[in-house]
């Protein structure tokens, strides 16, 4: 439920998220997807903030979100996951938006395949959290908080 004169977060979770606490533990642990929206409403509501929370597999989906948060959100965080290192399209959706945007990543790209070290997202970033867990969702909701003006 939306507050009035309270900035909005869009947190966007890309391809296969929705399968966590189910796939692959031992890289990204046994939280589910769930646990990461409860964590992130929980923090967004003790930041000030209300979290417009989502998930898809298609990057055309993703892409119309982020264009839609044009003047309506105050910051998005976003897991791009699988279209980390291969979404142009994303990108360039990314650079249209206008605001502050935050990318998280569960586990650490740095110490994965070679492929997943590149991201094309992170040139549109204003951070990178990466490596903490679902923890990263936290710390990254508290400073958009704090760069969309709540």
């Amino acid at each position: 439920m939306t507050k009035p004169d309270r900035p909005t977060i869009l947190v966007i979770n890309g391809p296969n998220l929705d399968m966590l606490g189910t796939r692959q533990p031992e890289v990204y642990g046994h939280d589910t997807l769930a646990d990461v929206e409860a964590l992130c409403r929980t923090t967004g509501d003790a930041a000030g903030v209300d979290i417009d929370f989502r998930q898809s597999d298609s990057e055309a989906e993703i892409m119309g979100w982020i264009k839609q948060a044009r003047g309506s959100a105050g910051g998005i965080l976003i897991n791009p996951a699988g279209f980390t290192s291969t979404s142009i399209a994303i990108l360039d959706s990314l650079l249209i938006y206008d605001g502050p945007i935050i990318e998280v990543h569960i586990s650490p790209l740095f110490r994965r395949d070679e492929f997943r070290h590149l991201s094309y997202v992170s040139k549109a970033a204003t951070a990178k959290i990466e490596g903490f867990g679902i923890d990263g969702y936290a710390c990254a909701i508290t400073r958009l908080a704090k760069l969309a003006g709540a």
